[in-house]
């Protein structure tokens, strides 16, 4: 009844006065009414209450009397009238067409109990408002300052009036089971467990929370979850909570397997919210691996049964993790609440005979033997302990590193930083030197070493080589995300000369596949400019793909991507998206959807503004002179006119050319400047522990999620590799490139572990990144980086890390002997075994080895 105020924001109630008594008999049956007194026998004219009939009566008069109405702006329960409306404007209208017809068939209201205009009431015992459904506080109340049941009649009563509000509470049953326990019949016992599910379910009706209304014009979501206590569901929409379902199992049911528990759990939520799911598509989440597949699988006993109800429903099935399902967290996994409490003694008695011999409050602790105060530095000695102030001093010792582990990191601590927690250690205790001690406390705690954020500003920036020409060096992109025009096109290619910083803006769809984005560049591109030297992009899968580097190979162009897991080498190509972004807002304005009917003129004006590192426009740079604008389709004179001369033009665009390129290289070193401004090089020497941040991209897929454990560690240094990147003893089993940008290093104080750190998930014996790599047979590889022996069931394997030609060292990967051999046979394998278990782990000569060289 309630689902059809969903998207309501202003509710009025009318309540009939005596709503029985509106209803005259009918003539001539008065006398079934008839009561005795003492004066004689009475008769009713009008409907009492108490009939059998009269309900339904009274019922079947307000749906005859409001059904023009009823599912169009009200909702009506006996004498209880709701009128919902979406607006304020509305509400009036359908608030005079019920004050109407309540005229016309001669009901009067109650005013006193009416309520009009408002934006939350109480109906039906709950509180209705534009946020949903919730409790009815003054039941609450009833049910909050509800006695311990001392009998099972008392017992029964909280168990009805709380189980009123059941839709409001994640498995309710579960929850009450206990109580529902004591009243099965027998002696009446009030257990422990029953007291405590008693307090709990007072405490979780007090905090009970606004269930949403349904939207039928949105997808359902169904959570099912169950343990050997009960079966648990919820029906949400976009993450709020429409209603919850509970169930406690029987005896019988409790020796189901888990397969059939969580079968029965689907089954039941269905049939329980049928009304809401039938002839709707709907997703239903388990978080019980083997029912993803409940079509495929053989159908016996009571599956057969519940697999045929089923087929009148319409969803699709997905599997949730328990982890991501808070259904199944509350209704069984409760072990998961359970933490261990370890006692920690904090002996501050000891500090009384400490203070006589501490080589800093000696003198102190003396003074203020004699006198009990020392007025000029604020100590003072109280029933034994010294205090500067109101802060208790503390003596050098053991008990120093206590407090601050105490107050750092306990449960209470949350692991705060240096200056928070120099803040919580200062304003009760003192001791000499306090700074420094919280500074490499906090810099030694391993456990904000792993789980806090990383220094991003490290490392010096490394600008792209500077272009000589037009065209010759390029860089190339993708906005996506735009609306899908007529013409089935969501997405630009966007191409920008490094050089001149002339762009062009290529519509395209954001499905295309990397041969026709080669016939678009081929088209677009190469028709006017020729074939480029080199190509900058990102690591889009259609710039990584076969065809692509195997095309732009055999047109001899290089191709340089930006770096994995580290992308700003392609800085360029983003800041002219940003600059059509904005180009394309300001052109369509409201027909976002014509955005491909303007782009050629955006593209103009891109091409035609003048560029800021090269103070000329991007036309006069490629062609030798400005471009035409609308403006300039004049008759009046000019005080400049271009030379036709030949020569004079070729000589005019060699000096504009080195102009640009000076003006270009002046820009990089300035940027530069004002980039390492703000960052720091950073160094590590071989050896050295450091933590490794890993980017999302490092992650196997499936193990990465935002509350992910990013850093790992700590992994020592074994070389460094180029300006920015270093080599680390990383295991196999974390299934990524052992290469790591100075960005995502960080030091690591303390003592080196005994055991190598864990990677985010278990790796099966052989890494899949360790086996044979599928790359492209045109793929060359650069340099043997390292190599490593290493141990699993099958028998002891040999992996070389090596890195490719045109791409990142993060790109590096791990080869098996084979394919090493195939890939390079003009190199030794022996020649690289000598380091396997030595001390160094690369050996730049050794690429270069002729086969059989010794």
């Amino acid at each position: 009844m309630l689902d059809m105020l969903s998207g309501s924001r202003v509710f009025s109630k009318i309540d009939l006065k005596s709503g029985y008594h509106q209803i005259r008999i009918r003539p001539g049956d008065e006398w079934k009414t008839a009561f005795k007194t003492k004066e004689g026998l009475y008769e009713w004219l009008v409907m009492p209450f108490g009939l059998s009939n009269a309900p339904s009566t009274f019922m079947c008069v307000m749906n005859q009397v409001l059904r023009p109405l009823i599912g169009v702006c009200v909702v009506v329960y006996f004498d209880d009238i709701l009128i919902y409306s979406l607006d304020q404007n509305q509400h009036m209208i359908h608030l005079r067409q019920v004050l109407d017809i309540l005229r016309e068939n001669k009901l009067y209201i109650n005013l006193k109990k009416c309520t009009f205009l408002t934006d939350s009431l109480t109906f039906l015992g709950y509180i209705v408002s534009s946020e949903g459904i919730r409790v009815d506080r003054e039941k609450v109340k009833a049910i909050e300052s509800w006695p311990s049941p001392r009998t099972i009649t008392e017992a029964r009563g909280f168990h009805g009036l709380a189980s009123f509000y059941r839709r409001f509470i994640r498995n309710f049953s579960t929850l009450i089971a206990p109580v529902t326990d004591c009243l099965k019949k027998g002696l009446f016992i009030w257990t422990e467990e029953a007291e405590g599910a008693f307090l709990l379910v007072k405490e979780r009706l007090t905090s009970a929370p606004v269930l949403a209304l349904p939207d039928f014009e949105k997808i359902f979501e169904v959570d099912c979850d169950a343990s050997i206590i009960g079966i648990g569901a919820v029906l949400s929409q976009e993450g709020r909570p429409i209603a919850f379902f509970s169930e406690k199992l029987s005896e019988a049911k409790t020796r189901y397997s888990t397969y059939d528990l969580e079968f029965y759990a689907i089954v039941q939520a269905l049939c329980h919210w049928r009304h809401y799911l039938i002839q709707r598509e709907f997703v239903l989440n388990t978080d019980h691996e083997a029912l993803k597949h409940l079509n495929s699988q053989k159908e016996i006993r009571r599956h057969a049964k519940w697999a045929a109800y089923l087929q009148e429903f319409t969803f699709h099935l997905k599997h949730k993790p328990g982890v991501t399902n808070r259904v199944a967290d509350a209704l069984s996994r409760r072990t998961h609440l359970l933490v261990t409490l370890q006692p920690c003694i904090i002996d501050l008695d000891s500090q009384r005979d400490l203070y006589a011999t501490d080589p800093f409050f000696h003198d102190i602790w003396s003074s203020c033997q004699h006198s009990g105060t020392d007025p000029t530095t604020q100590y003072v000695v109280n029933e034994g302990y010294l205090f500067r102030g109101t802060r208790l001093c503390i003596c050098e010792g053991p008990l120093r590193e206590t407090l601050l582990r105490e107050l750092h990191s306990s449960g209470l601590g949350g692991h705060v930083g240096q200056s928070k927690l120099l803040d919580l250690a200062s304003a009760r205790y003192y001791w000499p030197h306090m700074k420094r001690d919280v500074t490499e406390f906090v810099r030694h705690c391993t456990t904000c070493q792993l789980y806090k954020g990383h220094a991003q500003n490290t490392g010096l920036y490394t600008p792209l080589p500077i272009p000589e020409r037009p065209w010759d060096d390029i860089s190339m992109d993708f906005v996506v995300g735009l609306p899908r025009t007529k013409r089935k096109v969501d997405s630009i290619f966007v191409v920008v000369d490094r050089f001149s910083k002339m762009a062009h803006f290529i519509p395209c769809r954001k499905t295309s596949s990397a041969v026709h984005v080669a016939e678009l560049f081929f088209k677009e591109i190469v028709r006017l400019h020729g074939i480029p030297k080199s190509i900058t992009s990102d690591r889009d899968t259609r710039f990584m793909g076969y065809f692509w580097k195997t095309l732009w190979a055999r047109l001899g162009t290089k191709l340089e991507f930006s770096s994995a897991y580290h992308p700003q080498t392609d800085g360029q190509t983003e800041v002219v998206n940003r600059s059509l972004g904005n180009l394309l807002r300001c052109l369509t304005g409201e027909s976002p959807k014509q955005w491909d009917l303007i782009l050629p003129q955006a593209e103009f004006a891109f091409n035609n503004s003048t560029n800021h590192s090269t103070a000329k426009s991007p036309f006069e740079i490629v062609y030798g002179f400005p471009i035409p604008h609308l403006l300039d389709r004049h008759s009046l004179p000019t005080h400049e006119r271009i030379s036709f001369d030949a020569q004079a033009h070729v000589d005019y665009l060699k000096d504009l050319h080195k102009t640009i390129t000076n003006k270009l290289r002046a820009t990089s070193e300035k940027y530069k400047s004002m980039v390492d401004r703000h960052r720091r090089e950073l160094s590590f020497s071989e050896g050295d522990w450091v933590f490794a941040y890993f980017r999302k991209q490092r992650f196997t897929p499936g193990t990465y999620y935002k509350l992910q454990q990013k850093k790992f560690g700590p992994f020592q240094i074994r070389k460094r590799i180029g300006e920015n990147a270093y080599l680390l003893d990383l295991p196999v089993e974390f299934g990524t490139s052992p290469i790591f940008n100075v960005a995502d290093l960080t030091l690591f104080y303390g003592d080196p572990p005994s055991s190598s750190p864990s990677p985010p998930m278990a790796a099966p014996d052989i890494p899949p990144d360790l086996a044979p790599v599928q790359t492209p047979t045109t793929e060359k590889i650069d340099q043997v980086l390292d190599v490593r022996e290493f141990r699993t069931r099958h028998g002891t394997y040999q992996r070389y890390l090596v890195s490719w030609q045109g791409r990142d060292l993060t790109d590096s990967s791990w080869i098996s002997t084979d394919e090493l051999r195939r890939r390079r046979p003009d190199l030794s394998i022996a020649s690289f075994c000598e380091f396997s278990t030595g001390s160094s782990p690369f050996n730049p000569g050794g690429i270069d080895a002729p086969c059989g060289a010794s």
